[in-house]
């Protein structure tokens, strides 16, 4: 995508041409592989879900676009998620099923994403892997942000780097399996609201942030370890 309108930010050119050079669960939008044989691949695994984490510069800080779900869906009403959804039939890859949730959900046009990489999946305790596809925002101003009012309550953007302070965060003991492990909360305020962003989005929101800044958070984690029971260890960009 290109525009008159605005320029591409250093920061996230180098951040770009880092992700591409990493291995992506999914193939990316050019990758002569995405075709039918992946599209089956998603109709043996129906337990499969896709996020957006889509990141914008404004200022010297990245920022993530993230919703509060309305309190009037039947499962995780009112918590705040990533972009994202059950991968459909229809869906080729975990990128398309991230961009058509996106669009679902918040308005945000597809053609306005550059996926950049896919990230280890991580799983939750019902046993759905859930998949973070990476893509930048690089015209923040063309994303006309339009809540689907039977999906979502609100739509706002945090800073990535607070997913690695140890600032507005607590964490709290859970048990699963004989494993104890910790769920992070972190509070942010904005538009006079205050947002807690905890467990499955914050685990993700952490380990994108990591690999974004290059370096740990600095707290303790010690997440559960069903989220990475599929998983393989990746490179760091």
């Amino acid at each position: 995508m290109e525009s008159n309108n605005f320029t591409r930010s250093p920061k996230l050119l180098d951040l770009s041409q880092r992700f591409r050079q990493l291995k992506s669960v999914s193939p990316l939008p050019d990758d002569p592989s995405i075709g039918q044989s992946n599209q089956s691949e998603r109709s043996k695994r129906p337990n499969r879900a896709a996020v957006l984490i889509c990141l914008f510069e404004e200022g010297d800080d990245i920022y993530v676009i993230l919703t509060q779900r309305s309190s009037k869906l039947s499962s995780h009403s009112g918590e705040v998620s990533l972009p994202g959804g059950r991968t459909d039939e229809e869906d080729t890859d975990d990128i398309r099923t991230a961009l058509r949730e996106a669009e679902e959900e918040i308005g945000l046009d597809p053609t306005l994403v550059d996926v950049i990489t896919v990230l280890e999946p991580f799983v939750t305790k019902k046993n759905v892997t859930v998949v973070p596809v990476m893509g930048i925002l690089w015209d923040k101003q063309a994303f006309n942000p339009i809540p689907n009012a039977g999906e979502v309550e609100s739509i706002f953007y945090a800073p990535l780097e607070m997913f690695l302070k140890d600032e507005n965060r607590r964490h709290e003991e859970r048990e699963h399996g004989g494993d104890k492990y910790w769920l992070q909360y972190f509070y942010y305020e904005t538009n006079n609201r205050v947002y807690v962003i905890w467990a499955l989005t914050a685990g993700i929101l952490i380990a994108a942030a990591s690999l974004i800044f290059r370096r740990p958070p600095d707290f303790q984690e010690r997440p559960p370890k069903f989220w990475h029971k599929t998983t393989a260890s990746s490179n760091v960009p």
